[in-house]
């Protein structure tokens, strides 16, 4: 299950409104013990347990086939991947994650077990889970996933009081949040930062770099409210209304992800309305050691200690001396 996860990492950012799910198989086990692996391709593309079944050939028969997601059984853009399984010889399939889509929840896992295959469900689900957290909020509340990302000094501050902010963190820590951007289906933005910033929000990766993406892989770009003309964000989706509507909007259009980049006022939206399913905080060693520098969230906070949002940490790293802090909402 690890290959297929691992498969499955490698097309995040690519497959939506798809879930980016990865498959191996492992050949017959009384022949020569050997693996092949297939992911999610874009959109109209073969699902990851066909690709990884074609990699296999012949040597799928009475095989054993992992899948991070449960397989679909209905026709779709593709044919149902169950019936191609069933067709395949596989003897045995282990799941590590059901689908809570109306049209599969189950339905596979049934599909599989009536054709008298072995079918376990269960092996790495917390992996799988963690991985697929975006597709299984959309299709359970219609909303994309919501990564906010803030970059600061020590003290808190985004930007000088002049509004310089180019660059607290160092390049290890930019390249970082490039491959944040990689793996989201969407990057949104105020139209307050595009007029300051004129930021392109696109993916800025090496050619040959795991994530590099090239013009036509960029993430599509969001900008709340109007974009002025010739900005280099252009082309963008112009939305407007509270950080809810914009989630359901965004999810009506097949987001998966979406990464918030700021400023400040949209950052503080998002966080005060409670709609962050993960902060990614990069931490330069800096101190602008005074209150006149800008903070991370324009506008008000929680009034008493009572009130102050507690989440948990879920990792620390150092990036070339600055520190990548994620944390989640203590109740996810």
């Amino acid at each position: 299950m690890r290959r297929a996860l691992e498969a499955a990492a490698r097309v995040r950012g690519r497959t939506a409104p798809n879930p980016w799910v990865g498959a191996a198989v492992l050949s017959d086990p009384d022949g020569p013990r050997h693996w092949n692996t297939g992911a999610t391709a874009p959109p109209g593309g073969d699902h990851a347990e066909i690709n990884a079944l074609r990699a296999a050939g012949h040597g799928a028969e009475s095989g054993t086939l992992y899948v991070t997601l449960e397989p679909c059984a209905h026709q779709g853009r593709t044919p149902p991947c169950a019936a191609a399984i069933i067709e395949s010889g596989v003897r045995r399939v282990v799941v590590a994650i059901e689908d809570p889509d109306p049209l599969v929840s189950g339905r596979g896992i049934a599909a599989l077990r009536s054709a008298g295959l072995e079918v376990e469900v269960g092996v790495e689900r917390e992996a799988a889970t963690e991985q697929l957290a975006g597709y299984l909020k959309h299709r359970r509340t219609g909303r994309p996933w919501v990564v906010l990302k803030l970059a600061a000094t020590l003290d808190g501050r985004i930007a000088a009081p002049d509004g310089t902010s180019r660059w607290i963190t160092g390049e290890s820590a930019r390249s970082d949040a490039h491959r944040l951007r990689a793996r989201a289906d969407a990057v949104l933005v105020g139209a307050g930062t595009v007029r300051a910033d004129d930021p392109a929000l696109t993916v800025r990766l090496p050619a040959g770099d795991p994530d590099f993406r090239g013009p036509d892989e960029q993430p599509i770009r969001v900008v709340l409210g109007r974009a002025p003309a010739g900005a280099a964000v252009a082309p963008a989706w112009e939305l407007s209304g509270d950080p809810g509507s914009v989630l359901d909007e965004l999810g009506r259009r097949g987001v998966l992800e979406v990464l918030v980049e700021g400023g400040a006022t949209v950052a503080h939206a998002f966080h005060s309305s409670r709609l962050v399913d993960r902060y990614v905080l990069y931490l330069a060693p800096a101190l602008f050691g005074g209150d006149d520098a800008r903070p991370l969230f324009a506008g008000p906070g929680a009034p008493t200690l009572a009130d102050v949002w507690r989440g948990r940490v879920h990792s620390v790293t150092s990036l070339g001396g600055d520190l990548r802090v994620e944390l989640s909402p203590s109740t996810s």
